[in-house]
C-alpha cells in the first residue's frame, strides 16, 4: 500500500512540535503509512531597517534542517503557489497556527484538510484560546484536532485531549504543555486516517454548556480592569503574561500617567477599607494594589523603555511616592 502524502501548514513555534513528532515516527517506522511531502510557511521577515536581513519561521527553520521542500506564498490565493501545491500530489494536509485557507487549498487533498486547535472544541473558537482559559479561570483546556470547513474552527472534531491548568500556570507554560500534547494529538489523528478509524463528530452534536469565544487580543483588550477583584485580575495577567501582557497606568496627582507592563502578582485574600486601584508600598520590596476581596501584589514588571523586572527593582529606581493610584 501506498503512503499518505502529506503536506503541512504551519508558522510558529507551536506548530513545530507536531511535525517534529510526525516526521521522526515517519523515519523510524517503515511501515508508518503516511510521508511529509512538503511544508506550506509564511514568508521570511526582514528584520532590519536596511532590509538586508531575513528571519525564518522556527517552522521553515526546522523544515530547512530536515531536508523538507518548503513553500511561501505571499498569498494563498496566487496560482503559481495552487499550481506548486498540487504538484506535491498531497493526499492529506495538516495546518497548526497558520493562517484562515482559501476553500481552493483546504479542500485540495482527496483526504482534505485538518487543523490542530489549542482548546476543546468547541469552547473558544478564535485567535487567542490558550490566553481566555486562563483569563476565565478554566482548571482545564486542550487540544482538538478536526477538519476545516467554511466556518472558523466549526468543523467536524477528530480527537479532543484535555490538558489541566495549573494555578500557577500563564500563557506561555500553557502554550508550551499544550505544544508538547498538540505533537501527540496529531500524530494519533494521522495513524487513525492512516489506519480508516477516524469518526469525526459535528460540533453541534457535542454538549459543552455555554460556549465563549476567544477572540484576538488588542492593546486594549490587555488594561487591567482593577474591579474584576483578586481571582480576577490575577487569571487576567497570567492570562496575558507573557504576551502581549497586561498593562496599567500609574497616576500622579497631578493625573499624569506612566504606562506600566504586568508580568506577574501573587494575590493577598483581606478585609480593607481602601479604593480599588490604592497603593500600599513600603517603598522597598513590594508594590500591593487594592482591589475587591483583598491585594494584588506586583511581583514582576516593565517600565516604558526599561526592561523586564522584579518590583523590588523598580523601587530602586522609581518613586512611587508620588502615585495616588493605578487605572
Amino acid at each position: 500500500m501506498q503512503n499518505l502524502r502529506i503536506v503541512y501548514l504551519g508558522t510558529p513555534d507551536f506548530a513545530v512540535e507536531p511535525l517534529r513528532r510526525l516526521l521522526e515516527k515517519q523515519r523510524s517506522c517503515a511501515e508508518c503509512g503516511y510521508e511529509i511531502v512538503g511544508v506550506v510557511t509564511m514568508p521570511d521577515k526582514m528584520i532590519n531597517k536596511r532590509g538586508n536581513q531575513l528571519l525564518m519561521s522556527p517552522v521553515k527553520q526546522y523544515a530547512v534542517e530536515q531536508g523538507l521542500p518548503v513553500l511561501q506564498p505571499e498569498s494563498l490565493k496566487d496560482e503559481a503557489f495552487h499550481s506548486a501545491l498540487r504538484a506535491w500530489n498531497a493526499d492529506l494536509q495538516i495546518v497548526v497556527a497558520f493562517r484562515m485557507l482559501p476553500e481552493s487549498v483546504w479542500n485540495m487533498p482527496r483526504l482534505g484538510t485538518f487543523n490542530l486547535h489549542a482548546s476543546l472544541l468547541p469552547q473558544y473558537r478564535g485567535a487567542a484560546p490558550i490566553n481566555w482559559a486562563i483569563i476565565n479561570g478554566d482548571k482545564e483546556t486542550g487540544v482538538t484536532t478536526f477538519f476545516l470547513k467554511h466556518e472558523i474552527d466549526t468543523g467536524d472534531v477528530i480527537y479532543r485531549d484535555v490538558v489541566a491548568i495549573d494555578d500557577c500556570d500563564n500563557a506561555g507554560t500553557l502554550h508550551d504543555k499544550l505544544m508538547l500534547q498538540g505533537g501527540e494529538t496529531v500524530l494519533r489523528t494521522v495513524e487513525a486516517i492512516v489506519n480508516g478509524d477516524v469518526e469525526a463528530i459535528a460540533q453541534d452534536e457535542m454538549t459543552v454548556g455555554e460556549l465563549r469565544p476567544a477572540p484576538k487580543i488588542f492593546r486594549d483588550t490587555c488594561h487591567i480592569d482593577w474591579s474584576r477583584g483578586v481571582d480576577g485580575v490575577y487569571n487576567f495577567v497570567r492570562g496575558m503574561s507573557p504576551y502581549p501582557a497586561a498593562w496599567c497606568e500609574l497616576v500622579n496627582a497631578d493625573d499624569e500617567a506612566v504606562a506600566l507592563k504586568v508580568y506577574a502578582v501573587s494575590r493577598e485574600y483581606a478585609q480593607h477599607d481602601k479604593a480599588v486601584g490604592a497603593i500600599v508600598t513600603d517603598n522597598k520590596n513590594y508594590v500591593k494594589v487594592a482591589v475587591a476581596g483583598g491585594y494584588i501584589s506586583l511581583d514582576e514588571v516593565q517600565l516604558a523603555g526599561k526592561k523586564r523586572m522584579p518590583v523590588a527593582d523598580l523601587l530602586r529606581g522609581f518613586s512611587i511616592d508620588g502615585v495616588k493610584c493605578i487605572k
